[in-house]
């Protein structure tokens, strides 16, 4: 059972927006498990996948901001909703979404990731419900 889930992921974002990859890296297990199942191609294990991924986007992103948007524990569970922010070479970076967290030893030992760019000029709720039901009019 974790010490404190609700100051694990507080950690995590201070880690996220002071750039600090050591105690980015230090939030989660050895043997982290991460899947996007939006996306599973992008399932990977183990802490040291996080270090070149996160140094990556420290680099690309010296602006690179992450806001803890709302959160909720139980028991070992951490459901957590994020706004990332940032300006990459080729422009605005900007995605939102929700991560649910696996804590083991006040670790992150698991997360499913559901994360997605925001699309400021997307169809409407009318467009999206019409592509849904597969109407055609």
């Amino acid at each position: 059972m974790p010490t404190d889930p609700a100051a694990l992921v507080h950690r995590l974002a201070a880690a996220q927006n002071a750039h600090d990859i050591g105690a980015f890296v230090g939030c989660f297990a050895d043997d982290y498990h991460s899947e996007q199942p939006i996306h599973p191609s992008r399932t990977f294990d183990g802490a040291e996948q996080v270090r070149k991924n996160w140094s990556a986007v420290f680099a690309a992103m010296p602006d690179f901001r992450a806001e803890l948007v709302r959160w909720s524990v139980t028991d070992s569970t951490i459901w957590s909703e994020w706004d990332w922010t940032g300006t990459r070479e080729d422009g605005r970076f900007h995605q939102r979404g929700v991560i649910i967290l696996g804590v083991r030893d006040d670790r992150i030992a698991w997360a499913r990731l559901y994360l997605e760019d925001v699309v400021d000029n997307a169809e409407t709720i009318d467009e999206q419900v019409r592509r849904m039901s597969g109407e055609t009019r």
